[in-house]
């Protein structure tokens, strides 16, 4: 199995690195039982929102980046494998960088949901270990979307998806997330169905990802980076 990677050269800084990213994977095909209390026949778990909502997410602002075609720094648009059974494509893909290179890392993980907060809100994980959420938000004045911190700190989140390997060497690596991991009902079930989506509110978080970013990628803005001494 293998990563699926897009890259956009940067016009003026291509040695410093953007990324984009999302797993591709899921949990597979269970037992007809599995399935049993749903649909008799359907034990398939599909993953449209964990992560095909996210590998949607990649797929579009890598369109919209090509279609802007203005960007300082190059992007990384990247598709994970095998997440689900321990973030090996993740870990393989960030020994092909430096870290130092690596400006930021934006992982899309099950935005097809609204979030605690309703319609036009996101939460970013480990948003206080650098200062890349005030960026974003900064980015956002004059609209009506929010990122929240992680409102769910004591499920390890930060640490549980593809952005972690990256964070650990020090890159401002977060997952930006919707998932009410107290009460997502279709979490990791073969109920996780396209039908489930919320594809206009979905739609609202892409184009807040692009707005947000503009900065970073344009070379104005540099976040922190992850004091490695702090993490668990």
């Amino acid at each position: 199995m293998n990563n699926v990677v897009g890259i956009l050269p940067g016009k003026t800084k291509p040695n410093e690195y953007v990324i984009f990213s999302g797993h591709y994977d899921h949990l597979g095909i269970g037992s007809p039982e599995e399935g049993a209390p749903h649909t008799a026949t359907d034990s398939i778990y599909n993953g449209a929102n964990d992560d095909a909502a996210g590998t949607t997410a990649v797929i579009m602002l890598a369109k919209y980046f090509k279609k802007q075609n203005n960007n300082e720094r190059t992007i990384i648009f990247t598709t994970f494998v095998a997440e689900e059974i321990g973030g090996y494509g993740a870990k393989y893909f960030s020994k092909q960088l430096v870290p130092e290179k690596v400006i930021a890392m934006f992982n899309i993980e099950m935005i097809g949901t609204e979030s605690k907060w309703g319609k036009n809100s996101a939460y970013i994980t480990g948003y206080e270990k650098s200062d890349m959420g005030q960026i974003l938000q900064n980015n956002l004045k004059g609209t009506s979307f929010t990122f929240y911190p992680d409102p769910y700190p004591d499920q390890q989140l930060f640490y549980r998806s593809d952005n972690a390997t990256l964070a650990r060497l020090g890159v401002p690596a977060h997952t930006i997330s919707t998932s009410k991991m107290d009460n997502e009902l279709t979490y990791h079930t073969v109920d996780d169905e396209f039908e489930s989506l919320d594809i206009d509110n979905m739609t609202q978080i892409i184009k807040s990802i692009a707005l947000s970013s503009s900065t970073i990628i344009n070379g104005k803005d540099t976040p922190t980076r992850v004091n490695t001494t702090q993490l668990k």
